[in-house]
């Protein structure tokens, strides 16, 4: 199988770059740096790009929702605007947790429409954080507990099984749900990299039911079959990659964020596209994000 073509779409210095969306409505790529909190929107077509400052330490992930509008993680708390608006108001708050110790991170809406995001320990060595299930009342349901780092949330098409990574335990798992898509019903590994130290970082599903993960500090990007085989290994220009997304107007355009956090000045000097945005063509397609209920 020849190596694809890794294109740059957006020269940008984000300190940890993560959680691309793609807009179909709009014909947008929305991400965000997370360290300093910015929300981006890229036109990958002409390279328009427009950066909102957030308030706060961390934005954490971001989520599209059925009526235009977008919902938003600050620190632990989740905040939403209304379509065409720029005014973010207050949504959620995590239960029990609180700033420094843990902030909020990954998230992903399912098939209800309901917003699945995991907490982290800010010290990057607790299982001080969780996943949680926020439905579209606000509610937040602590679904699991004990994780270090929730990373790589993803849905497979049918809706009864997704993915979670705990990036510094550095494992992946595959979550059983019930017939609802609101419970967990069983939970095992996809893969474990605790021996190598690998870092499992942002993922996506494609058509097939494929599983696409960006491995930090790892310069590459994967992809699990369904039957958990690791069939393919991308590399990147850069060390860096979190995170992944399929979008484009056919949905073939396989987007990745990249961070320049934790690289020496060598490897700044030597990396001059760290903290940018990519696209490969022609290695999949994609399935369209989902919306939540909101």
């Amino acid at each position: 199988m020849s190596e694809p073509n890794v294109q740059l779409v957006q020269k940008v210095d984000a300190r940890l770059g993560e959680t691309p969306l793609w807009d179909a409505a709009r014909g947008v790529l929305w991400w965000i740096d997370i360290e300093q909190p910015t929300l981006w929107q890229l036109d990958p077509e002409s390279g328009a790009a427009e950066a909102e400052a957030h308030p706060g330490t961390y934005l954490g992930s971001i989520a599209l929702t059925r009526s235009g509008g977008m919902l938003a993680a600050r620190d632990l708390e989740l905040v939403h605007r209304a379509p065409h608006s720029r005014d973010w108001q207050p949504f959620a708050v995590t239960p029990g947790e609180a700033m420094p110790a843990t902030r909020l991170n990954d998230g992903r809406v399912d098939a209800n429409g309901s917003l699945w995001i995991g907490t982290m320990d800010n010290g990057l060595s607790q299982g001080l954080g969780g996943l949680y299930r926020v439905d579209p009342d606000g509610t937040m349901t602590r679904m699991l507990d004990d994780v270090i780092v929730s990373n790589g949330i993803a849905f497979a098409p049918d809706g009864r099984s997704m993915y979670f990574t705990d990036t510094r335990r550095h494992v992946t798992w595959r979550l059983g749900l019930d017939e609802t898509g609101r419970e967990i019903t069983s939970r095992e590994v996809l893969a474990d990299y605790s021996s190598s130290g690998i870092r499992p970082d942002g993922a996506c599903v494609d058509a097939d039911g494929c599983l696409w993960q960006a491995f930090f500090a790892g310069g590459q990007v994967v992809r699990y079959a369904p039957d958990g085989r690791l069939d393919r290994q991308i590399a990147l220009p850069v060390t860096n990659p979190t995170c992944l997304c399929f979008g484009g107007r056919d949905l073939k355009t396989l987007f990745v964020t990249s961070a320049f956090k934790f690289l020496s000045d060598a490897q700044l000097a030597a990396e001059p596209l760290a903290g940018s945005v990519f696209a490969i063509d022609g290695v999949g397609q994609g399935v369209a994000e989902n919306h939540f209920a909101l």
